[in-house]
């Protein structure tokens, strides 16, 4: 299940306030610059820093890499 693309608009990093890249095939959002990643269970966005997942730089950049997924944040 994707994301709506009007909450994809205003979604942030909780901790940094910075976009995030979603990764659809992944079920995914990534913060390449901080190296976490949130889980989309549901269609629904876990956002919690405390649910973050570590990921390594090369995880990081396959996940950007998505061709599918889009940054968020353009409308906020």
């Amino acid at each position: 299940m994707s994301l709506d693309p009007f909450v994809l608009d205003i979604l942030v990093d909780p901790v940094d306030r910075e976009p995030l890249y979603y990764a659809p095939g992944a079920a995914r959002l990534v913060n390449p610059r901080r190296l976490v990643a949130y889980e989309v269970r549901d269609g629904i966005a876990v956002l919690l820093a405390e649910e973050a997942v570590t990921i390594d730089e090369a995880e990081a950049v396959a996940l950007v890499a998505d061709a599918g997924g889009r940054w968020t944040g353009v409308g906020a």
